[in-house]
């Protein structure tokens, strides 16, 4: 059974950071590209990030890039979204993924974890 679990996200302050972890079964991991979505209320599903088996990352250049850093540990199957200079904007659901092909459509991506909160507040 594919499993993806995350946690790490909380209510934070302006400027502030978090660490999102997801931590994938090891059959799943070994085979997919990771990524990382958001769901704010009453909007979309939105690609933050994603990483590949080799490393690739592709980042949404907009909202995220140079304030958001993916890394992926495979000892421990593990994915991990360093979330620095938070804004209130980025107050969402954050969603685990795992697909076969790097890319920002949701579509791309298979399983998918529960999510968790992450609130910035002003």
């Amino acid at each position: 059974q594919v499993q993806l679990v995350e946690s790490g996200g909380g209510l934070v302050q302006a400027g502030g950071s978090l660490r999102l972890s997801c931590v994938a079964s090891a059959r799943t991991f070994s085979m997919s590209t990771m990524a990382w979505f958001r769901q704010a209320p009453g909007k979309e599903r939105e690609f933050v990030v994603a990483i590949s088996l080799s490393g690739y990352r592709i980042y949404d250049e907009d909202s995220v890039k140079g304030r958001f850093t993916i890394s992926r540990d495979n000892a421990k199957n593990t994915v991990y979204l360093q979330m620095n200079s938070l804004k209130p904007e980025d107050t969402a659901v954050y969603y685990c993924a795992a697909g076969n092909v790097a890319g920002s459509s949701r579509y791309q991506y298979r399983y998918w974890g529960q999510g968790t909160q992450v609130t910035v507040s002003s």
